[in-house]
């Protein structure tokens, strides 16, 4: 029987774990979106409850960086998926009675603990990769994290529109927290060896790289990700809703089942592609310097996708089936070409970085995705409200041509850093 290469106990721990983590995060974030907006939230009072999430992610990148490079990957894995307990833990306690002043300000703080539960889980599991998985296949491997990830993230937004249909928001929270305490239980007993334990030297200073193409890239990053997340975390789903439901109880269950089927249809077709992003790229018989290049040739790629939307929604006189259809297959085919660009990112932060300072530079570049994800929640909210869908969508097309302009400042020379 042939043995396990070096380190793939650790790799399958971490990706298990990294895997939990993001059902419970999916799932989280339908059952807030929907339950609140069922509770009369607007457009924007939405936005609000995710943006401390995402300034937590900005902070907890960079701080995770230092983290996993001073004290090791382990540690980092074991605080976020702690602390995404005690998030879930504490939205339990939200009361009904309470005003939507208090009740935004309170989820706001929950989400923002959960965001950086999830940075810190990320920032273990990407970085394990770099160092764990062999580096002929690195593209392939990273991939394959990613990708899977994604997809049960997707059953994660599925999973959380079932619990908030047939158990309700308490019980569904607390169920999700009760799992998660047990798989963390799980691995602080039987993680295997293989990760590096940190060094003392680290110094927070490094985490702001000198790379050209890290910059660059993290800045491609923070308008792909502003673009998607512009008409993902509250705008489509709220015209589904309006589109959907009839203000009844049934009703509103059917729209809750729907709409967490969309979104989950999406996340798992978005992680499907980006398992398979290294065979569509042929990336295997192609030199780095044409992979930096197709960072900015897929991106453009993208852009054209909600420029079609927005010109769809602005000849609409408001919702209608023909939109409604036009957006779902739209949106899909997004969703698809999307994938490959954030593979492609994915692989490129790993392919430009040094063993000894991965947690560093994969440290920045989340941050900057994490820019990302909150720039576009903020204009989720405000461009929906403030012009629907064309604004919403045409925003989005501005930010994605953005993203194609940073890809190609990207140097296809350097294909490491240090």
């Amino acid at each position: 029987m042939t043995a396990r290469p070096a380190g793939l106990n650790a790799y399958i721990a971490v990706t298990a774990s990294y895997w939990a983590f993001m059902l419970t995060d999916g799932a989280l974030r339908m059952l807030v979106l929907l339950h609140f907006h069922s509770l009369g939230f607007s457009p924007v009072q939405l936005a609000y409850l995710f943006v401390l999430y995402e300034i937590a992610g900005i902070v907890t990148n960079l701080s995770a960086g230092w983290i996993a490079a001073r004290f090791g990957l382990t540690l980092t894995l074991y605080l976020g998926l702690g602390l995404q307990v005690l998030a879930l833990l504490a939205l339990a306690q939200l009361d009904p009675t309470w005003a939507i002043g208090a009740s935004v300000v309170f989820v706001m703080l929950v989400q923002g603990a959960s965001g950086v539960a999830k940075d810190l889980a990320k920032m273990a599991s990407k970085s394990a990769v770099k160092i764990l998985a062999p580096e002929a296949g690195l593209f392939r491997w990273v991939a394959l994290l990613t990708g899977s990830k994604n997809a049960v993230k997707g059953c994660g937004f599925l999973l959380g529109a079932a619990l908030l249909a047939t158990l309700g928001f308490t019980v569904a929270v607390l169920a999700m927290a009760a799992v998660l305490a047990v798989i963390l239980c799980a691995v602080l007993a039987f993680m295997p060896s293989g990760l590096p334990k940190g060094r003392k030297g680290a110094k927070f200073t490094e985490l702001f790289s000198k790379s050209h193409n890290v910059n660059w890239l993290s800045a491609a990053r923070v308008f792909l990700f502003g673009a998607r997340d512009i008409w993902f975390v509250v705008g489509i789903p709220i015209y589904f809703y309006a589109v959907l439901s009839d203000g009844t109880i049934a009703g509103n269950r059917n729209a809750f089942f729907m709409i967490g089927t969309f979104m989950a249809v999406w996340i798992i077709l978005y992680g499907a592609v980006q398992a398979a992003a290294p065979k569509l790229l042929r990336a295997d018989a192609r030199p780095a310097a044409e992979l930096i290049g197709a960072a900015r040739n897929w991106a453009w790629a993208l852009a054209a996708v909600p420029a079609i939307l927005t010109s769809a929604a602005v000849l609409s006189t408001g919702p209608q089936i023909w939109l409604t259809l036009v957006l779902v297959a739209g949106l899909l085919v997004f969703g698809a070409i999307f994938a490959v660009n954030s593979a492609l990112h994915s692989y490129l932060i790993l392919s430009f970085s040094k063993a000894e300072r991965v947690t560093m530079d994969v440290g920045f570049y989340y941050m900057a995705n994490a820019a990302g994800r909150l720039l576009g929640t903020l204009l989720s909210g405000l461009t929906y409200q403030a012009g629907g869908l064309p604004l919403m969508l045409g925003t989005a097309t501005v930010m994605v041509a953005l993203s194609a302009l940073a890809a190609g400042r990207l140097d296809r020379a350097v294909t490491e850093t240090g």
